[in-house]
């Protein structure tokens, strides 16, 4: 996992002093998507529901997810020997439209 390495590494010069490390906030999330249910059932040995809560929001006001889930894809193109971004491709272009049945008058 090293594409989310950018997800970790916060500048924190100036900031308070994290009582927990984002990748255990990370790993709750990922256990909280993975199993379902309610932020509250968190299991105790992950950070409280609350801290994973706020950090998550945190990282979609910060468009963090949409730019893993780009990273994501370009590694798997590059792995499949394809260019990293898809070219455009217009979906229309091979579709036929269907015959018109005829009608009953």
């Amino acid at each position: 996992m090293e594409f989310l390495r950018e997800l970790f590494d916060v500048d924190e010069r100036g900031a308070p002093q994290r009582e927990y490390p984002l990748r255990q906030v990370f790993n709750a999330l990922r256990y909280l998507i993975r199993v379902g249910g309610a932020w509250r059932m968190l299991p105790n040995d992950l950070p409280p529901w609350k801290v994973v809560y706020q950090q998550t929001q945190r990282w979609i006001k910060a468009g963090c997810f949409e730019a893993m889930a780009h990273d994501l894809r370009a590694i798997l193109r590059l792995a499949l020997e394809r260019k990293a971004d898809p070219s455009a491709v217009n979906p229309h272009s091979k579709i036929k439209p269907k015959p018109k049945l005829p009608t009953l008058n």
